[in-house]
């Protein structure tokens, strides 16, 4: 996507005035509700167009065998108890240096994909907007493979070189009563958060990309998704407006648009590329414009699937799922990528309207290319590696 590279300085939007704004997000006069027009899910831009990537099934699906050495990168996102994430494929690398190989893994036994144990989630916000579905979970995701103390990364279908982090993921969402294939998402995945955005819904007055903007690697799931408090211990749903475009500052009359500075690069095909977004003397806010409210929230008492944990193991059993022909995949290409280092707000209380919160601060990670371990496998009945079933 296109962006307006515009300088919060010049606007006058100094930190402290963002993050007085954004406080108002829930309700506050000073921050109307996002408007955007009409908008439809068949609009260009929402639906995808590309290949599905060779390593996943040809149709999301539920009730396929658990494989945790599976790589399928098909992730859905349907409702509190069913979504999906990316994640590393091993145990020993920081989320960053994977990215181009992340795999999906799932709530429930799906997409041919991992599963995500039983006890890794401690709490999961799901909500449902007219432009998109979006998912925020607390928990222990060293149980899924992140690294301890890992600030985490960002995964989108987009990437240094266009190919997406990862290569070949795909999303889907049933949220309109079909499985849809969507074009644009966003995946910010930590050692004890996670959050993933598909834009579901786009129109004149907004696009698809604009409200899965894939250039915020660094500001994290608060900042970029706009996330108020997740509570603890509660796994809720609920309905929600649209928030502002990813670092999208109304003021005055006028927009400006933050635009993230980094310098990353990538290996091609043995070659070293280098590249800078953003500029760097432009000012970071500390919060997001502002923080939607959301409404008609429910409860679930928990999230499982039966597994209570899955011990890596040493075996060296393939994959018992079949893969889709189509699509591609250049695995061996890694990228250097900015880490989100911020953290989802908790409050030990559920609510009926997210609340805004700033953004932990924002770091930037060098990272390289390495190899990965993976874990046991069981499908089906057939154990391949250890499982501890609940």
């Amino acid at each position: 996507m296109q962006l307006i590279t515009a300088l919060i300085t010049s606007l006058a939007l100094s930190a402290t005035a963002v993050s007085a704004q954004s406080q108002l997000g829930t309700g506050g006069a000073s921050a109307p509700k996002f408007s955007y027009g009409r908008v439809t899910g068949t609009y260009p831009g929402v639906r995808s167009t590309g290949s599905n990537g060779e390593t996943n099934p040809n149709r999301p699906s539920l009730g396929t065998p658990v494989n945790q050495l599976s790589m399928a990168r098909l992730a859905s996102v349907n409702s509190v108890d069913d979504w999906c994430t990316f994640g590393p494929p091993g145990t020993d690398q920081p989320i960053g240096n994977i990215e181009a190989e992340a795999v999906a893994y799932c709530t429930k036994p799906r997409n041919n994909a991992r599963v995500i144990p039983d006890g890794t989630l401690t709490a999961v916000q799901f909500i449902r907007t007219p432009l998109y579905v979006q998912v925020s979970a607390l928990g222990d995701f060293t149980k899924i493979g992140v690294m301890p103390g890992d600030d985490g990364g960002e995964l989108d279908p987009h990437g240094a070189t266009g190919q997406g982090n990862p290569v070949g993921g795909n999303v889907t969402s049933n949220v309109t009563g079909t499985e849809v294939f969507y074009e644009e998402w966003m995946n910010f995945v930590s050692h004890d958060q996670v959050c993933i955005r598909i834009c579901t819904a786009a129109g004149q007055g907004v696009s698809a990309a604009q409200q899965c903007e894939h250039e915020l690697d660094i500001m994290g799931c608060q900042f970029v998704m706009a996330t108020g408090r997740v509570a603890d211990n509660v796994f809720e749903s609920c309905d929600g407006d649209a928030a502002y475009p990813p670092g999208l500052y109304p003021q005055g009359g006028s927009t400006s648009t933050f635009k993230q500075f980094f310098v990353g690069s990538y290996v091609n095909n043995g070659e070293t590329i280098t590249y800078t977004n953003g500029a760097e003397d432009q000012a970071t806010p500390t919060a997001a414009f502002s923080i939607p409210v959301s409404s008609n929230c429910a409860s679930v008492s928990t999230i499982g699937n039966a597994i209570a944990s899955i011990v890596t193991s040493a075996s060296t059993s393939t994959s018992t799922t079949t893969a889709a022909p189509s699509g591609s995949s250049n695995s061996g290409m890694t990228s250097t990528r900015g880490q989100s280092g911020s953290t989802l707000p908790r409050q030990s209380t559920t609510s009926s309207a997210q609340q805004s919160g700033a953004a932990a601060p924002a770091h930037i990670r060098e990272v390289g290319s390495a190899a990965w371990k993976v874990g046991a496998v069981m499908a089906g009945a057939a154990v391949l590696g250890v499982a501890v079933l609940a």
